[in-house]
Order: C-alpha cells, then sequence, then structure tokens
C-alpha cells in the first residue's frame, strides 16, 4: 500500500519567484529613469541595463520553475514571463501570482 502524496510546499520557490520579481522590476525602472536622463544630456548608466538582462534571465528560470512545480496554466507563465519586460508591471503580476499561489495551494502548505 502506498502513502497518500505529500501537499505540495510552493513557500521555496515562490520566495525565489518574489525577489527576483522586485530585483528585476526596480532594476527596470532605473534604467528606464537612466534612459530618460540620458535624453535630457545627464550622464547614462548603461550598466543597469546589463544588470537588469541578466536578473531577467535569473528571473524566468524561476518563474519557469514555480510554473512548472504547481502546474499552473499556461497564460500564467505568460503573464510572468511578460512582467519583466514593461516598467512597473513586474510589481502588479508579482502580487497577482502570490495572492494566487496561496489562494490555490493546500491548507496544509499555507
Amino acid at each position: 500500500m502506498s502513502s497518500p502524496p505529500e501537499p505540495l510546499d510552493i513557500s521555496r520557490p515562490l520566495r525565489r519567484y518574489r525577489i527576483a520579481a522586485y530585483v528585476v522590476g526596480t532594476l527596470l525602472v532605473l534604467a528606464c529613469v537612466s534612459w530618460a536622463l540620458h535624453g535630457a544630456g545627464k550622464p547614462s548608466f548603461q550598466w543597469i541595463w546589463i544588470a537588469h538582462g541578466w536578473f531577467y534571465i535569473i528571473y524566468l528560470g524561476l518563474a519557469f520553475d514555480l510554473f512548472r512545480r504547481v502546474r499552473w496554466p499556461l497564460p500564467r507563465l505568460a503573464e510572468m514571463l511578460v512582467a519583466g519586460l514593461l516598467p512597473g508591471l513586474t510589481f502588479v503580476i508579482e502580487r497577482d501570482i502570490n495572492r494566487y499561489a496561496r489562494s490555490h495551494a493546500p491548507a496544509s502548505a499555507r
């Protein structure tokens, strides 16, 4: 006889995703501000774009990891992936994903 499977604990993957979302979102907003200042003749900080690109790749991996573990519908993954491309959207989608994960998690995993 086999025992029933343990409830899925997504607290760690969700935490990793949330941290990556905040880092990527902050870097993207800073990069856009830098770009706007560059257009106004101020010095530009090109390293912010490079940092955002590297962290976005990490963010993609962590978003896919969370998606794979919880087996959400494909539009959820698309939502998470696009969020890192538009300034400010990362913060909105992160809150939405966090609420969705908490409401769809088993009671013992919350």
